[in-house]
């Protein structure tokens, strides 16, 4: 077994020199809290399966995705006590989660077609709908000071204007909201009823913190009208910090769920993903579980610096996952706060307004660092006040 590392002591000298988009995209004078990239160290079996593929010199496409799905399924039975591989369905690689929903919502839909999401959410659906032309029918989260909840209300009515398309976040970005089972169940009986597919993009799902309340209930498991309508979308890139090696996993629970996806699509996932994914879902679920223990104390500390420093921002801490969303609208600093942030305090935060309706007033945190780049990251927010 390989060696535990400490998962978050990268310096900032060690950080300014990463070339991945969350530090090589801003000035050096910015410290970026924005895109979802963690500042960890790799999982050491992550580390060894990468050494290994580069020993082998084996940089060719892509090859036989059963040892992934394989790897996949055991870490959802042990974690979820879900197996994907019962009911008939079926599981197949994409790049990444992005490039898998698109695929799927152009093969269900046409030009023009509503889909439904809740915001304010996870900003690149806005994008993925737009390439596709289709129309963000948008039903808002619920009690947002809260924590968030589900319209079911809202969904219905969506759902009976003709909109047959539902795209969901589960867990839920930015809000941190983990879905209770009793509500996921309630939306696929009215996917069913109203002969919808529900999309669930699940990529933070093995970073629910381990105080969560209810716990990750993935889609496919909340009941058989669930896994008559869904389909699933998973990777290891967000817990196990590896976007740039571009894997997902998508999956169906009944035979014939999948629409019609280009043969094409089976070539884009990488080879050197399909090593970190097994090494990820096999071996490097201690690392995870000291990632998640880790992230789940920064939200009481992140609390406490908001508190000290920006007691004018209003803060409820989510159960998943690195993103905290923080309500910014009694510091005056109109719908985009995170501009002033960024130009007075040299931190680069998300801006709210991208995440859709309810998102003025609001900026998202990545708090997946260091307890020392987070409060560094709030006292230069202070300063720009």
């Amino acid at each position: 077994m390989p060696t535990m590392t400490a998962p978050f002591d990268l310096t900032l000298e060690q950080l300014r020199e990463h070339r991945s988009a969350k530090w090589s995209r801003v000035p050096a004078d910015v410290l970026p809290a924005w895109t979802a990239e963690m500042d960890v160290r790799t999982a050491p079996a992550v580390a060894d399966a990468l050494q290994l593929a580069i020993g082998r010199s084996d940089f060719g496409y892509a090859g036989d995705p059963a040892p992934v799905t394989q790897a996949f399924a055991g870490f959802a039975r042990d974690t979820w006590g879900w197996d994907p591989a019962d009911g008939g369905g079926r599981m197949r690689l994409f790049s990444d989660v992005g490039h898998a929903v698109k695929e799927i919502l152009g093969a269900l839909t046409q030009p023009g077609d509503p889909v439904i999401i809740n915001p304010p959410v996870y900003l690149s659906f806005y994008p993925w709908l737009a390439g596709l032309r289709l129309t963000p029918l948008e039903v808002p989260m619920l009690d947002v000071a809260s924590g968030g909840r589900l319209d079911l209300d809202g969904m219905a009515r969506a759902l009976t204007s003709g909109a047959r398309v539902v795209l969901l976040c589960s867990p839920h970005n930015p809000l941190g909201h983990v879905y209770p089972r009793e509500d996921l169940a309630s939306l696929a009986e009215l996917a069913l009823e109203h002969g919808a597919v529900v999309v669930a993009d699940e990529i933070h799902a093995p970073l629910v913190h381990p105080g969560s309340p209810t716990g990750f209930v993935p889609w496919l498991s909340v009941s058989d009208a669930a896994r008559q309508v869904g389909i699933a979308v998973h990777s290891p890139s967000k817990a196990w910090n590896t976007a740039g090696l571009k894997l997902a996993v998508g999956i169906t629970a009944v035979e014939g769920r999948w629409p019609q996806i280009r043969e094409e699509v089976d070539w884009a996932p990488s080879i050197l993903g399909q090593y970190a994914a097994i090494a990820a879902y096999t071996d490097g679920r201690d690392w995870l579980d000291e990632v998640r223990r880790q992230l789940q104390e920064r939200t009481t500390r992140l609390a406490d610096l908001l508190a000290e420093h920006l007691p004018g921002v209003r803060y409820r801490p989510g159960h998943s996952s690195y993103l905290a969303w923080l309500d910014c609208r009694e510091l005056g600093l109109g719908d985009d706060p995170a501009a002033t942030f960024l130009e007075r305090g040299r931190v680069q935060l998300s801006p709210g307004p991208a995440f859709g309706a309810g998102g003025s007033g609001f900026a998202r945190l990545n708090y997946g660092t260091s307890e020392e780049l987070m409060a560094e990251a709030v006292r230069r927010m202070a300063r720009a006040l």
